[in-house]
């Protein structure tokens, strides 16, 4: 078996915990942006009713 040392361990999940964060970080900012661009979206339909 090939045996890893605590602190690998360690930077393993630090670095897969970061890769994670970064991840949801960016699909968070992403759907923030295309929400709030819909939402002006929606209101410039609106106005362009009026």
């Amino acid at each position: 078996m090939w045996q890893m040392s605590p602190l690998n361990w360690l930077m393993l999940m630090i670095y897969f915990s970061f890769i994670l964060i970064t991840y949801n970080m960016i699909i968070f900012t992403t759907f923030n942006y295309m929400n709030n661009s819909f939402k002006k979206y929606k209101i410039i339909k609106m106005i362009w009713k009026w």
